[in-house]
């Protein structure tokens, strides 16, 4: 029986790293990456506690909105654990500076992640507007193929020290991208004309930061063609670029996620609330 095709891209991004570690890094640049990784951590953990709890505040059919929220962050923990782990092991304190230990740093830890992740980021998003299913279904299941498209075809330039072959990939990766940005902005954009002003706001809001921290994944990729893709400065700005756009993706993403529901949730109510009274007044 043959494995399914997300079977072998996760497999096969767990066992390779995406770049072979420069063999010297200063103090300061270690520790950039160290302690990046670590509020990473925090926020991502702080991020799925605040969901859970969160969620007790929003009506029944929002509630899935912030499950997946939760969902998203945990599996950014777990990984960014792994991650601060992998760089640990990477380096040693000798002479002054962190030197290669020989062992190899895994970042594809970061496709790993990003596989489970950037889809329900985006389900997410369709979810939590509680639209009717039948045009909920066919926007997820096409943002779906396209989330994933995007990270398959931008693996194989993150693990090349080839320029070419990095840009190669890269515009090919940029294809589905812009399918996600197209649907988000025009096809779900019609969707908001029926929902109330302070949530078209929000959804405003939560499509440029979307976006925005997107938007910075590719500078990232690019970064070590800027600096050389095998020295210490690339490799920093690119772990430092991906770190902070997992931030605001996920856990940002999250938290407007989670008021657009609070404000769905609030409208949902006063329209029952009216409804009641109507009744009432006809009694």
């Amino acid at each position: 029986m043959k494995k399914s095709v997300l079977g072998v891209t996760v497999a096969a991004l767990l066992s390779s790293s995406a770049l072979a570690a420069p063999l010297e890094l200063s103090a300061g640049q270690f520790g950039l990456v160290y302690q990046l990784l670590s509020i990473a951590i925090a926020c991502m953990g702080a991020a799925f506690i605040f969901f859970v709890l969160g969620k007790q505040n929003l009506s029944a059919k929002y509630q899935p909105a912030m499950l997946v929220s939760a969902l998203v962050v945990a599996v950014a923990c777990y990984h960014y654990v792994r991650i601060f782990e992998s760089w640990k092991e990477s380096y040693a304190f000798v002479d002054g500076v962190y030197k290669a230990t020989g062992i190899p740093f895994n970042d594809a830890y970061r496709y790993a992640d990003w596989v489970l992740t950037v889809p329900l980021l985006l389900v997410e998003a369709v979810a939590v507007l509680a639209l009717a299913s039948n045009i909920a279904s066919g926007m997820i299941g096409r943002l779906v193929v396209a989330a994933l498209a995007m990270i398959v075809l931008g693996y194989p330039g993150e693990v090349s020290t080839d320029t070419g072959t990095r840009l190669l990939w890269g515009t090919l990766s940029t294809i589905p991208f812009l399918y996600i940005i197209y649907t988000l902005f025009v096809e779900l954009g019609k969707s908001l004309q029926s929902q109330p002003p302070r949530v078209q706001l929000l959804m405003g809001n939560l499509r440029l930061l979307l976006f925005g921290s997107w938007g910075f994944y590719p500078i990232a990729y690019l970064l070590p063609l800027v600096f050389g893709a095998l020295s210490a400065t690339g490799i920093v700005a690119l772990q430092v670029g991906y770190s902070l756009a997992d931030i605001i993706a996920k856990a940002g993403f999250g938290t407007l996620i989670y008021f657009i529901a609070l404000e769905k949730t609030r409208v949902d109510n006063e329209n029952k609330v009216g409804a009641s009274k109507l009744v009432v007044a006809g009694d």
